[in-house]
């Protein structure tokens, strides 16, 4: 039973896969397009009747309804076979954060922290001399305050960051999930 089952489900993606493929081709628009000229063109042979109208609303309706889930189906495996492949180049990095295998399960709240500390890489990377200097998430504020101890040990004149509770436990859990994750 379970064998037939997914020889169905392995059926309907070959044809739904094959539909969409075919419903985004130049042939279908053009079919597409000549069912219309042809449906307009016929209008003073019914008189514009309402059966003449309701016979291409129903024609439409009925295909969009179906496409809908057909398409849905294709992107669904097309979006999983992108996702499969972004995993494994993640996980095959040494330098990548092994947090972002599997990203497309984390809450929206979760991607947003994520996404917090992209945007604060970024501003360390705009503030790096080189275009070629890359960083990881977990290594680029480690990167930045060995820079600013660099810089201090330079130019003791400028001011040290401030070392807070705040930022001593934000450091912590940091190096909770790095050693997590690996």
């Amino acid at each position: 039973m379970k064998d037939s089952k997914n020889k169905i489900s392995s059926g309907f993606e070959k044809f739904a896969s094959a539909v969409s493929k075919a419903a985004g081709s130049t042939t279908a628009f053009s079919c597409a397009f000549c069912v219309v000229l042809a449906w307009a063109i016929s209008g003073p042979f019914f008189d514009f009747s309402e059966t003449w109208q309701l016979v291409i609303n129903t024609g439409t309706t009925i295909i969009t309804f179906l496409m809908v889930f057909l398409i849905q189906k294709a992107q669904n495996k097309d979006s999983l076979a992108i996702q499969l492949k972004l995993n494994e180049l993640v996980a095959s990095n040494d330098h990548s954060s092994n947090r972002l295998v599997d990203i497309e399960n984390m809450t929206e709240e979760e991607m947003i922290i994520v996404q917090k500390y992209y945007r604060s890489l970024s501003d360390l990377s705009k503030a790096d001399e080189s275009l070629h200097v890359s960083h990881s998430i977990e290594e680029s504020e480690e990167q930045h305050e060995i820079k600013n101890n660099r810089k201090q040990q330079k130019n003791p004149g400028i001011a040290k960051p401030t070392v807070t509770k705040k930022n001593t436990d934000t450091a912590k859990k940091k190096s909770a999930v790095k050693k997590t994750t690996k």
